[in-house]
């Protein structure tokens, strides 16, 4: 018995040693753990064929049902998991033999190979997938009508599944596994002893079917990240510094560190590219001077309380959303603070805030948008200090004035726009 259970712990050292190995030593690059969800829930059912151990006279079915197995795998990375399986195995017999009922239930620790990302089969499909598993276990066999009490046994397990990616949540799976005993006592019929002296006893094939659903907040299961999703990724990135580095407004600070993204042109700004408003009145200091001196008016005598309202009420304060979104972009906040300054220095004021969406979906719809984004643009007025009676929400619903097949002009129309009263 020591020497069967030594080289039983000999071959489960060698399989963890060597997965080991062969994730140290890959020299690929690596994949953003949090790109990808790790856990699985797997759960099978279908038949088994117990090639030996039998009582003389008693066999079962080629294929006898039932067989069932529930397993949760976790996968370090793309190629290499670990998982935890739980099998339940009845053999009864077969036709013109004598009666017998018998069952063997099992735990097993498993090692899982991803052996369609390793051979890179996303380079032809993202549908079809191959797993192989392997590791050792214990197992339980007790008899209904046969030999008196259970006979506990250890194992080794190894198989291959077979995956269809039926969406990003589940996977259908067919899998065929190879079960061998050691220290079995019990013959699988349970009406008779198992030889004795033989350092590998019963040998037992399972064959299912079933369906691996998929945990986690991400969209995709390592099951299915590869090459191409590394790529992609670093694609992205790429594409974002790209663009971060543009200067949209033209004030000498990219936008990937500007907060005033849509500043005026010729204002003067500070280095994280906010117009410069010494004298908090909500009015650019760069165009407060150019409205006196356009008006004709000394420094100091302007009223900037109408020229703010004017510039409000004329629709160049707008707060702007994406595509489908009642969340103001983090660009066009400032819009809101631009009223929010405007209605504290002048509390007599009131304003309706006004919501627009562009001509993508239906009517009914975009009215309901347009209301999420007035409100939403409300709340944030609120909880800077402003009462909430003070401020009249207006669902103005689809905005007509732009060509809707164009996707810049759709993105000036998803906005919230005021009416200071």
């Amino acid at each position: 018995m020591k020497k069967k259970l030594a080289s039983l712990t000999f071959l489960l050292l060698s399989f963890a040693v060597n997965a080991q190995n062969a994730t140290v030593v890959s020299t690929e690059p690596s994949i953003d753990n949090s790109a990808y969800n790790k856990w699985s829930i797997e759960l099978n059912g279908g038949f088994n064929t117990p090639m030996r151990n039998f009582t003389s006279g008693y066999s079962t079915e080629s294929f006898n049902p039932f067989h069932a197995d529930l397993g949760a795998r976790y996968m370090f990375n793309p190629k290499f998991g670990l998982k935890l399986d739980f099998g339940y195995d009845q053999f009864t017999e077969r036709d013109n033999t004598p009666e017998f009922e018998s069952r063997i239930i099992r735990t097993s620790l498993q090692g899982v190979i991803n052996l369609g990302r390793a051979l890179n089969f996303e380079t032809w499909t993202n549908t079809f997938g191959i797993l192989v598993h392997g590791g050792a276990g214990a197992s339980q066999l007790s008899s209904k009508n046969g030999l008196d009490g259970e006979d506990y046994i250890l194992h080794g397990i190894l198989g291959i599944t077979g995956q269809v990616r039926l969406g990003n949540r589940v996977a259908l799976t067919a899998d065929v596994s190879g079960i061998v005993n050691t220290l079995q006592n019990f013959n699988f019929d349970g009406m008779g002893f198992a030889p004795e002296g033989r350092p590998l006893d019963g040998f037992l094939v399972n064959t299912s079917i079933g369906l691996t659903f998929y945990l986690g907040k991400n969209k995709t299961h390592a099951d299915w990240v590869g090459e191409e999703d590394r790529y992609d990724d670093l694609e992205r990135r790429l594409g974002l510094v790209e663009t971060g580095l543009l200067d949209s407004d033209k004030d000498g600070v990219a936008d990937l560190y500007d907060l005033e993204p849509n500043s005026i042109a010729g204002v003067a700004v500070n280095t994280k590219g906010q117009s410069i408003d010494n004298n908090q009145n909500g009015v650019p200091d760069e165009l407060e001077s150019y409205l006196e001196k356009t008006y004709g008016q000394k420094s100091g005598a302007i009223d900037t309380n109408t020229t703010v309202e004017q510039l409000i009420n004329d629709g160049y304060v707008n707060v702007y959303f994406d595509f489908n979104s009642s969340k103001p972009t983090n660009a066009s906040l400032s819009g809101i603070d631009f009223l929010v300054k405007y209605l504290k220095n002048n509390p007599n004021k009131t304003a309706d805030v006004v919501g627009y969406a562009d001509e993508i979906g239906s009517s009914s719809y975009n009215v309901d948008l347009s209301r999420k984004r007035a409100e939403a643009v409300k709340n944030i007025a609120v909880n800077a200090g402003i009462d909430a009676s003070r401020l009249n929400v207006i669902a103005n619903g689809e905005d007509t004035t732009v060509n809707k097949d164009s996707k810049e002009a759709r993105q000036i129309v998803r906005r919230v726009a005021f009416k200071v009263n």
